[in-house]
């Protein structure tokens, strides 16, 4: 569908005011690649879209299992294997069901629903951890938030499954990236606060309590994301390709190669999977280094969520002009860092500077990750047609999904020599990313434009 810059309804009303603020229409409706229908309920959708995926996002960096959960693992006394599963297990499954899981979604006229009951099995899979901390003992409690971290992951591999689709429908094409930019920004202020808070308040002296407070404000988080996205004005979408998910499923591998660019976005995106798998091992050394205590992760915390409020609305409207040259940019930027944070390592830095150096690459890193994340996002979304949208996100993070447990159990391993060697190691599939990257096709508008 071509762009089309002229407004479809009357240029009234609060809603419709605040979209033009917001995302620089001055009263001409961009609407690129969606219906007349979609077009007419954008502004009310983008708010929708933008309030749900801020809980979403808020959540994610509140109960991050790459910082929150790990210290959460320790203040319980579960064993130190069952912490080490905590990353490669939410990621993997939270992306291996999701071809078999677009088979059934596709026989469905609209998708939504999909993301509500993913939302809503998030935020009660949260909340669970809470009675298994406190009413368990250690081993069984470590398995205990094991186990509910795989059903958490099996519900955002329905959310990510649902997303993408249901915001192709929705919201135009360049106004993506600044809509998830805007929720990560918010959410990386909601971290800020809390690291913050957590810092200056009493509570700071003790190991449990206050994990289980970021727990129950994640759940909550999640379950008002759910309800605000139920009233998201959806039309009806296409169903070829739906039925039998399995056949499905198997049919939209054949994407891989009959769509340009598909391929190499797969490989482009398997390998930024380094910015994620890096982050545990930031933490480790930042904890190696500044101890266990509840207000070191109040610091992680808050320069994770600083990082996202200030980086994500820059990437965001940088993926909205050429995500492509994003997901070059992080790659390159995220080898340079892990390699600086592997030599400072190396030296011993830790040792006379304590937490500040690891805390800083944190921070670092956190802002890269949120620039990996919209760029890819942006870019599949925007390289999907109303068609093969589900499909292809399907496709993707399945791949993904197989690369990820493959990559991360070598990660793993390596990392038993040190957390400065598997950080030292992921330089590598990061410039082999930002390499990749420059043979994608560009789908945005020229940033000359």
């Amino acid at each position: 569908m071509s762009a089309r810059d002229e407004p479809v309804t009357p240029d009234s009303g609060p809603i419709r005011d605040v979209y033009d603020i917001v995302t620089g229409d001055e009263h001409a409706r961009v609407c690129r690649d969606i219906s007349d229908d979609a077009c007419r309920e954008q502004p009310t959708n983008f708010f929708i879209h933008l309030i749900a995926l801020f809980a979403n996002q808020a959540g994610d960096l509140i109960a991050s299992p790459k910082l929150v959960l790990p210290w959460l693992m320790g203040a319980i006394g579960a064993p130190v294997w069952m912490t080490g599963l905590l990353v490669p297990l939410r990621e993997s499954l939270a992306l291996l069901p999701q071809l078999a899981i677009a088979g059934w979604m596709r026989a469905k006229t609209r998708r939504k629903g999909f993301w509500v009951a993913g939302a809503t099995i998030q935020g009660a899979s949260v909340l669970a951890m809470i009675v298994a901390a406190l009413a368990l003992p250690a081993t069984a409690a470590g398995a205990a938030v094991v186990l509910l971290l795989a059903v958490f992951s099996l519900g955002r591999g329905v959310c990510s499954a649902a997303y993408k689709d249901v915001q192709g429908k929705t919201i135009s094409k360049t106004r993506r990236g600044t809509l998830s930019g805007y929720a990560a920004s918010g959410a990386g202020g909601v971290a800020v606060t809390l690291g913050a808070a957590l810092w200056l308040t009493p509570l700071a002296s003790q190991q449990l309590t206050p994990i289980l407070v970021l727990l129950a404000l994640a759940g909550v988080l999640w379950l008002f994301a759910a309800i605000v996205f139920a009233g998201l004005r959806e039309y009806a979408g296409a169903t070829e390709g739906g039925g039998n998910a399995l056949k499905a499923a198997w049919q939209s591998l054949g994407l891989i190669r009959s769509k340009p660019g598909f391929g190499r976005f797969i490989a482009v995106r398997g390998l930024l999977v380094a910015t994620a798998l890096a982050a545990p091992y930031y933490a480790t050394l930042a904890r190696s280094s500044g101890g266990e205590a509840i207000a070191n992760l109040a610091l992680l915390l808050a320069l994770s969520g600083l990082a996202s409020l200030i980086a994500a609305p820059i990437w965001g409207r940088f993926s909205d002009r050429s995500s492509r040259q994003v997901l070059m940019i992080t790659g390159v930027l995220a080898a340079v860092l892990n390699g600086l944070v592997a030599l400072a390592a190396g030296l011993g830095l830790g040792a006379a500077w304590g937490v500040w150096p690891y805390a800083l690459a944190y921070f670092l890193l956190a802002g890269l990750h949120a620039g990996v994340r919209l760029g890819r996002k942006t870019y599949l979304t925007d390289l999907g047609t109303t068609d093969d949208r589900a499909q292809l996100t399907a496709v993707a993070n399945t791949t993904i999904g197989v690369l990820l447990l493959a990559g991360g159990g070598a990660v793993a391993a390596i990392g038993m020599l040190g957390a400065w060697i598997a950080v030292a190691a992921l330089t590598v599939p990061a410039l082999l990313a930002a390499w990749l990257a420059v043979g994608l096709p560009e789908l945005e508008r020229p940033l000359q434009d």
